[in-house]
């Protein structure tokens, strides 16, 4: 793992530890036969305040998850535009296979923080979407998915 990777994944572990005000929170469950790669999870929220946030996604995965690292296809919208669409990779355990984030053998909760400081452009519904990508048809090991929109930290 690159030092760059490690930085991505300590920040994202204290800035969800820290106190701060939650703006939005949701996490979907993906099936126990896994997460198909067709599978595209919708988190549709309001935006009352467009001050600067910060957007965490959180993997809530067991120990049959087979990899050390995933990837995310990520989108957010609004009612008229997609406002960015990016592609994710980041890291559930160490060159050792020891998991990263919070919780124990059965489940572990990795926060990733996805954008710090983002203003939206305006308030209003906006929807967020998440689909796995890694080259299988069924991704095993993975509960959970969430997005959590937090107050930005200066």
């Amino acid at each position: 793992m690159n030092a760059k990777n490690l930085l991505i994944i300590l920040s994202s572990i204290l800035l969800t530890a820290c106190g701060t005000h939650t703006r939005y929170s949701e996490f979907q469950s993906v099936p126990l036969c896994g997460w198909h790669a067709d599978s595209v999870l919708h988190y549709d929220f309001r935006v009352s305040d467009n001050s600067p946030c910060d957007i965490v996604l959180c993997i809530r995965h067991n120990e049959t998850y087979p990899y050390q690292n995933m990837w995310l296809f990520c989108t957010l919208g609004n009612d008229s535009d997609i406002l960015w669409r990016d592609t994710l990779e980041f890291y559930l355990a160490d060159d050792r296979g020891r998991w990263l984030g919070n919780g124990g053998v059965k489940l572990v909760e990795m926060p990733v923080l996805f954008a710090q400081h983002y203003q939206f452009p305006d308030t209003g519904k906006y929807v967020f979407t998440i689909q796995q990508g890694m080259r299988e048809e069924r991704l095993r090991g993975i509960n959970d998915v969430g997005v959590i929109i937090n107050d930005g930290k200066e």
